[in-house]
């Protein structure tokens, strides 16, 4: 859910899987393809089982923080080349957002009309595929009440040409109404309309309240989807991830790159462009480069990139399933090589402790509620 600090904020100013085991990385790149059911996890205590690893769709149609504002057919081409080869590689599980490229967040294209689209497409070569899809919805002030969240699903069912989905989440928590919207959820479920629920960037207590009230209804509560990664571990100091793993709650870490500063790509001499200068700055990547020479070196013994370190280095902390954003083909592919091998234990614990040193720069306001 990568968006929802960006997304919020906009709107409101303008109003128990255990893990599986897995075999040490090899000097080839030869991706293995992941579409048994050993290579899949269930998501909390529902039926639904996903890959380990998820596509976040926040940048397709976005010209608010993504793109460098605009949006034209080589990005939409790119974005297209990201779906299928993720699917080429096995990775199967999709999130997105009806505010994603929406009209609301100043976007060009509607993220889920071009997941949909996409899915379509394939099927047209592949009529068997199958495709998880998470969507979510948007917690907006003038939404009230169990029958808004339905609305909202039956129109992101529109955009996507699907008839359910297997994963609707409430993006973040609302100003109010919240009991009404984890009713809205469990009657999404009844109505066969979602295979699972979840929720997006709540606390410890919001995520107790709704598990608690959604199994009264017999309805498992699947996921929290945070932001969480090597240098944003607030789900770890605040309660959150402890509670999800007590619960058995999945817990899906949106920003597993930090929106690509863990990547070894920026600099203080070349940081990222748009919004994300103003978050990852010269001073904060000249505070970040001894850890990435570090995850860059630890990289090299598995013949991996930084990026597949850190992405691993998530999957490796148990009960999380990263969801990094790909814009094109060659960010699809590198995110599957996170796959098929594990980090050591003391290879996880000295990233922590290196990472330890690093003071977080971002994250979604609401968390500290």
């Amino acid at each position: 859910m990568a968006m929802a600090m960006h997304v919020s904020s906009a709107c409101f100013s303008a109003l128990s899987h255990r893990r599986v085991h897995r075999i040490r990385a090899v000097a080839s790149e030869d991706f293995a393809t992941l579409k048994t059911e050993e290579e899949k996890v269930k998501l909390g205590a529902s039926d639904l089982k996903v890959t380990k690893l998820g596509i976040g769709a926040w940048s397709w149609g976005d010209t608010s923080y993504w793109n460098n504002f605009e949006w034209d057919d080589r990005k939409m081409k790119a974005a297209k080349a990201a779906f299928d080869t993720s699917i080429d590689r096995g990775i199967t599980f999709f999130d997105t957002a009806e505010v994603y490229g929406s009209r609301l967040a100043l976007g060009a294209i509607s993220s889920e009309t071009l997941l949909g689209r996409f899915i379509k497409e394939r099927k047209q070569k592949e009529p068997e595929l199958e495709v998880a899809v998470a969507t979510k919805f948007a917690a907006l002030p003038w939404r009230f009440g169990r029958q808004s969240v339905l609305n909202a699903l039956k129109d992101s069912l529109r955009r996507l040409e699907l008839s359910s989905v297997e994963l609707y989440q409430l993006h973040w928590p609302g100003v109010w109404g919240n009991e009404g919207y984890i009713d809205g959820l469990g009657d999404a479920v009844e109505q066969g309309l979602v295979k699972a629920v979840g929720v997006s960037n709540y606390s410890e207590k919001r995520l107790r309240d709704a598990y608690e009230k959604l199994k009264k209804r017999g309805i498992p509560l699947a996921s929290n989807q945070v932001n969480y990664s090597l240098i944003y571990r607030f789900p770890e100091e605040n309660g959150v991830k402890a509670t999800c793993d007590e619960l058995g709650i999945t817990l899906i870490a949106y920003s597993p790159i930090a929106q690509g500063a863990l990547t070894g790509k920026y600099t203080p001499e070349n940081p990222p462009d748009g919004p994300r200068r103003r978050i990852y700055t010269p001073e904060f990547l000249t505070k970040l480069q001894p850890l990435i020479n570090r995850i860059r070196k630890i990289g090299e013994n598995y013949s991996k990139t930084p990026t597949q370190v850190v992405l691993n280095w998530l999957i490796a902390q148990d009960n999380v399933v990263p969801i990094p954003g790909a814009k094109n083909a060659e960010q699809a592919a590198e995110f599957s090589g996170a796959l098929g091998w594990t980090l050591t234990n003391d290879e996880v614990s000295e990233l922590r402790s290196l990472a330890s040193e690093i003071q977080p720069v971002v994250g979604f306001p609401v968390e500290k509620l």
